[in-house]
């Protein structure tokens, strides 16, 4: 049977119970996540159950890259490994997509085939040792040629690195008096192809995700003309609309990771006696636990609205609102839900097999790569102070009322939002300012999928959170706060001076 034949509730049925079959009975998921890399055997266990057919095409014999089956591959696989949902991810988001949409026809079928029939991965170049997120001046250099492009450069931290038999690779075209184009151009690389070896000049030890090879890569190669990504307009936008695209997919590995960490809190607290009762019928911990429920809640409701707005049918690259929301939204929450769970699970959770602890080490990288979230924060603060200016509002809240991303939850927040903004705001404010935003934009998400008949007590319980904490964030936004570094503080501060 074809997989784009075999129903989707059915797939990723035996999805999850065979990779919970490799994790927990064949293998075991808590020795194996401290080493590096993954046995072959279990790799081709997993990938033989052809998980990245979600995001190939049909007509080239994949499940139709519907976003919702993609989103639902990632849950399953971070619930029981957060280091093999983001290779996933990888594959799905960094190159399958972009290539389904930006790459050549004459290429497709043979790459989408070594996906489906040989377990092939794929993944993207962007980032290079001086320009980590100003990506814009990057100094990879492609120059055309007589049989088609020599790409030259250095990158870094590109998961997979070593292990990717694909790779996409943004560089900037290089014009006849050696300067470089503002433009990005990408490219497709197969490394089994004679020309298109990619060296590996260092392995980096990363302090978490150890499935996930991490490195630096000297490129020096030459690719035919096809293997050229063509952009709808400009090579950025590209660029934007794949970033933005990935972002949308952050939800699905923060869903499964999310679950799991309430799912061991909860057991955990209603097995764990203290004095005449359980750990929960502890009032904090009920609080704890709650905190857990409600990032499940809001991250379920990120899930389903990135399954209406994100497919590769729809263009993102003005979308950097509501992709910055969910990346840095979710992100947080995961880190958070691995503290919650080691803090409820005591020394227990310090053990280094113990799944909250390395849950805390392989969930952090997340607030950082792709954008970190401070800088996500900042810029969502900027795009709506600039709405604001351009369409001469002042009072945050009147501006949110008519806000499409935050109209139907801003009348929740009314009372911590009446405020005039102040006409010239510091990095610092913008980044509260943004974790404000980005908060009620999620209570939104929460409450459009409470009308679609999700449960009532979970989504009100996840809407008194986010009330919660953009009350205390208001409080952080509004304190006067122009606090900076003291260079020589080294003088007059040593405390033994004074004991």
């Amino acid at each position: 049977m074809k997989l784009n034949n075999t129903a989707f509730s059915e797939f990723i049925s035996n999805f999850e119970q065979n990779l919970s079959h490799l994790f927990h009975e064949q293998y075991n998921i808590d020795q194996l996540s401290l080493s590096r890399g993954l046995p072959p055997e279990l790799l081709k266990g997993i990938m033989d159950m052809r998980p990245l057919s979600v995001a190939i095409p049909s007509a080239y014999g994949g499940r139709g890259s519907i976003v919702k089956e993609c989103l639902a591959v990632l849950a399953a696989a971070s619930y029981e490994s957060l280091p093999l949902s983001l290779t996933f991810g990888i594959n799905i988001a960094l190159f399958l997509e972009p290539i389904s949409k930006y790459g050549d026809d004459s290429i497709k079928q043979g790459v989408f085939d070594r996906f489906l029939d040989q377990n092939n991965m794929g993944g993207l170049m962007i980032t290079e040792p001086d320009y980590g997120s100003d990506a814009l001046n990057m100094k990879t250099v492609n120059k055309e040629t007589a049989n088609g492009y020599h790409i030259k450069g250095t990158k870094h931290w590109q998961g997979l690195t070593g292990m990717a038999d694909f790779w996409l690779i943004a560089s900037r075209s290089e014009n006849a008096n050696g300067d470089l184009s503002r433009d990005i151009d990408f490219f497709m690389c197969d490394i089994s192809k004679e020309g298109q070896e990619i060296i590996v000049e260092e392995l980096f030890e990363n302090a978490g995700l150890y499935m996930i090879p991490y490195g630096l890569n000297k490129l020096d190669i030459h690719v035919p003309a096809n293997y050229k990504l063509k952009p709808e307009s400009t090579g950025i936008k590209m660029m934007l609309d794949i970033l933005h695209r990935s972002r949308m997919q952050f939800p699905g590995m923060g869903m499964g990771f999310i679950k799991r960490m309430l799912d061991e809190a909860m057991t955990h607290c209603q097995n764990r006696n203290v004095g005449t009762g359980n750990l929960l019928a502890m009032d904090n911990v009920q609080f704890q636990i709650s905190r857990l429920q409600s990032a499940y809640t809001i991250c379920s409701a990120m899930c389903a609205h990135s399954s209406q707005i994100s497919g590769i049918d729809h263009n993102l690259a003005t979308e950097g609102l509501e992709a910055n929301t969910m990346k840095a939204v979710v992100t947080d929450l995961m880190q958070e839900s691995a503290h919650l769970l080691v803090q409820l699970s005591g020394a227990n959770g310090y053990r280094i097999t113990h799944i909250g602890g390395r849950g805390i080490m392989d969930s952090r990288p997340f607030q950082i790569f792709e954008g970190s979230n401070e800088m996500l924060y900042a810029q969502i603060a900027e795009m709506v102070v600039k709405l604001m200016k351009k369409q001469k509002y002042q009072n945050l809240f009147d501006f949110l009322c008519g806000f499409k991303p935050a109209a139907i939850s801003s009348a929740y927040f009314k009372n911590e939002l009446s405020f005039n903004l102040s006409e010239q705001l510091p990095q610092r404010k913008l980044v509260d300012l943004g974790k404000i935003i980005a908060r009620v934009i999620c209570a939104g998400y929460v409450l459009e999928l409470q009308g679609k008949g999700f449960r009532k007590d979970l989504a009100d319980a996840a809407i008194l959170t986010l009330r919660q904490e953009v009350s205390s964030l208001i409080c952080s936004f509004k304190f006067d706060n122009t606090l900076s570094p003291i260079q020589d503080y080294q003088a007059g501060s040593a405390w033994l001076d004074f004991a």
